[in-house]
């Protein structure tokens, strides 16, 4: 007759380990990550234009950014900027100089896109608040 001791009763033994299947998935799911194929899906979408027949003001005195559709692409408080390096030290020289005034950015609508988006995350990154995007009054 077989004999069972107490010690490969008590169960620990009996269970599978399943370290090498946690290494599998993961492997394979990593794999799948990588080689998984992401077709990126893009609207078309026309920029909204405001209804409202009053105009909002600003403080006096704002910094404005203008981006303007055909080179110098820059201009800060009226005056053309030559290229983007320009723009950004001119801009914190503004800033530094009047922390409280709010900036104010009018871009023309067949300008950069590009550009805009580097104008904000610039704007962000050195944590200056836009606090106006000017628009076009709806004519119709």
């Amino acid at each position: 007759m077989i004999r069972v001791t107490d010690d490969f009763n008590s169960g620990d033994d009996l269970k599978p380990d399943l370290t090498p299947l946690l290494d599998i998935i993961f492997i394979v799911m990593v794999f799948l990550l990588l080689t998984a194929s992401v077709k990126l899906q893009s609207l078309e979408v026309e920029l909204p234009q405001t209804e409202t027949k009053t105009l909002q003001t600003t403080e006096a005195d704002p910094i404005t950014v203008n981006l303007t559709a055909e080179p110098p692409y820059w201009a800060l408080q009226g005056n053309p900027i030559e290229s983007w390096d320009e723009l950004k030290q001119a801009l914190l020289k503004e800033v530094k100089a009047g922390p409280d005034k709010p900036v104010v950015i009018g871009a023309d609508k067949a300008g950069s896109v590009e550009n805009m988006l580097k104008l904000l995350a610039f704007l962000q990154q050195h944590e200056i608040k836009a606090t106006q995007l000017l628009m076009e009054e709806d004519k119709s």
